[in-house]
């Protein structure tokens, strides 16, 4: 099966600590994330970490459960979906936070994914709706996280 791939990045003027605390904080999450109108840790996690689990639900009302696999603060984080729509056979993203001088940050979302049949048929246009929302909330973490005092 067929794994499909993108990525996207844009430049952030703020720390990556500062820019990676917030995008992993869920109870600021919905401030940016215009994507989204549910995100939750569940399982009775407070923050995130490696091991814990999120619930996030798109404004379409679509829901996915994910699992981080990976969380290096403040570089990088990564998560595999756990539960979500049946379309996917498969879903892991990451975001990398990346320093370029002080104060300017480098945030590239990547993202993986397998469909099964017969939405694996129209792989293009989803993976061109997918990359659309995340250039969207790439945009959407730049406002929110430049207005935030240094």
């Amino acid at each position: 099966m067929e794994s499909l791939k993108f990525a996207e990045k844009i430049i952030i003027n703020q720390a990556p600590s500062l820019i990676f605390d917030y995008t992993q904080d869920y109870n600021s999450r919905l401030k940016w994330d215009t994507f989204l109108k549910e995100a939750r840790l569940i399982n009775g996690a407070t923050e995130a970490g490696k091991g814990v689990r999120a619930w996030c639900v798109a404004h379409n009302g679509l829901g996915m459960e994910t699992e981080y696999v990976s969380y290096n603060r403040p570089k990088v984080t990564a998560i595999k979906m756990t539960k979500g729509p049946y379309w996917f056979r498969s879903f892991s993203g990451s975001w990398n936070f990346k320093e370029l001088e002080a104060n300017e940050t480098e945030v590239l979302f990547m993202y993986s994914f397998q469909l099964r049949f017969p939405f694996n048929l129209f792989k293009s246009q989803i993976k061109r709706i997918l990359q659309n929302n995340v250039k969207q909330r790439l945009n959407d973490l730049k406002r929110a996280v430049e207005a935030l005092p240094l």
